[in-house]
Order: structure tokens, then C-alpha cells, then sequence
């Protein structure tokens, strides 16, 4: 089988932060995938770059604040045939040390806001739904 380089899987990244009151941030996507939905703060992994290193810069590109990661929350595994994309995408949980979120790259993200977990919006993305139900159980 032969694989097309865009067809190979791509790595990503996100943070699960949440507040002194257990609610998670989220951010609303301009860009696809996943378009319009609400999902974890992240991005791409450049090369050479280690996970935890590019969580940290995502989150401050995105959003203007310093992180703190704790440990592995889940490991994606998001496959889009439709887009021919495949990404892995480690979600570490997160806190804040400093600044207060808001939107750094107004192209790529509309909204940020805390959500608790029982009152998250509809769309949410493939990552973030998957990363919760491996840490909600019933």
C-alpha cells in the first residue's frame, strides 16, 4: 500500500486546562477541520520540537497565557477520510501560572470561554470528545 504524504499521519497537540472551579477552557475553531466547533487549545508539532515544548507554545500563541502540564490526559487518534487527514494528537491536562486567556490568532480562533463539564457546548470536537470520554467514566 502506498501512502500519499499528505495521507500520513500528522501530529498534533492540546491542553485540557481547567480552573479552580473545574470547568475546562475551550476555544471555538475558524479552521478545519473541524470548523465551528469548540475544542481544546493546541496545534502542530513542528520538527525537532518536543510534545510538551509545542503545547506550551500553542497556548501562548493562542491565547496569551503560561501553562502548566500535569500529566497525559489521552492520545487521539482522529482519522477524517473525508479531508484525507490523519492526526495523533497527545492531550495533556493543564493549569494556568500566568495571564488570563484571550484570543492571540483572531484568524484561526473566534471565542474562548470555561465551560463546566456537564454544560459543554453541542460541537465539540472530535479530540476533545474523545480525550472526555476516556476520563469521564460512567
Amino acid at each position: 500500500m502506498t501512502v500519499k504524504t499528505e495521507q500520513a499521519p500528522r501530529v498534533g497537540c492540546g491542553a485540557l486546562i481547567t480552573n479552580e472551579k473545574g470547568e475546562i477552557l475551550l476555544v471555538k475553531r475558524l479552521r478545519e477541520p473541524e470548523a465551528g466547533f469548540w475544542g481544546f487549545p493546541g496545534g502542530k508539532v513542528d520538527f525537532g520540537e518536543t510534545i510538551e515544548a509545542a503545547i506550551c507554545r500553542e497556548i501562548k500563541e493562542e491565547l496569551g497565557i503560561l501553562i502548566e502540564l500535569q500529566e497525559l490526559a489521552h492520545l487521539v487518534n482522529y482519522i477524517d477520510i473525508d479531508l484525507e487527514q490523519h492526526w495523533l494528537a497527545p492531550v495533556y491536562d493543564a493549569i494556568i501560572l500566568s495571564g488570563a486567556p484571550r484570543i492571540q490568532e483572531p484568524l484561526a480562533l473566534s471565542s474562548c470561554a470555561w465551560f463546566a463539564i456537564d454544560c459543554l457546548p453541542d460541537q465539540i470536537t472530535e479530540a476533545t470528545h474523545q480525550t472526555l470520554a476516556s476520563k469521564i467514566k460512567p
